[in-house]
């Protein structure tokens, strides 16, 4: 990894099967810094929120860089309601990608908290560092692989509306 020290953070919900929770691992092998609910983070953090309006592209490194990032830890049975709760921080969606969890194999859109990380620094162009965030799992790799073309064109796109015309080519029906 590089000797850049990314701030990357957990808010954690706890409303998941503990031995299911990714961020639990994450937390495990020191990768995350956790922020327990009800507890305030950082104001300039970059928020993988799946509701916001903007999404995620390379030109969002810099407060990346500056604020950190954070994934919202909860239960996807209660997304609709932790995310329309409101978080300090800049809220960016991911683009669309291909779940490789083994709950939600196959399920576009529903990344567990470390795919969801994964994808945001492989997008900002921090490739180690979102292959480090995937070896804890056995599947890890897979979620990389999976995603790989689309990762890499989100990587090079400098222009967040371009990001539409991606997720078109790869994910229309």
């Amino acid at each position: 990894m590089r000797n850049l020290q990314l701030k990357l953070y957990v808010y954690l919900m706890r409303q998941d099967d503990p031995k299911k929770c990714t961020s639990a691992r994450l937390r495990r092998f020191k990768l995350v810094k956790p922020i327990f609910y009800r507890k305030r983070f950082p104001r300039k953090v970059v928020v993988l929120n799946p509701l916001a309006k903007e999404v995620f592209f390379r030109g969002d490194k810099e407060a990346l860089e500056q604020g950190g990032i954070i994934v919202i830890d909860c239960s996807w049975k209660k997304a609709m309601q932790v995310f329309s709760m409101r978080f300090k921080g800049i809220h960016r969606r991911l683009p669309t990608l291909i779940a490789a969890n083994p709950v939600n194999y196959g399920h576009a859109h529903k990344l567990c908290s470390a795919e969801a990380l994964a994808a945001a620094l492989y997008i900002a162009n921090f490739k180690e560092e979102a292959e480090k965030i995937m070896e804890p799992f056995k599947w890890g790799h897979n979620f990389i692989e999976l995603n790989r073309e689309p990762l890499e064109e989100y990587a090079g796109v400098e222009d967040r509306d371009k990001i539409r015309m991606v997720e078109e080519a790869y994910f229309s029906p």
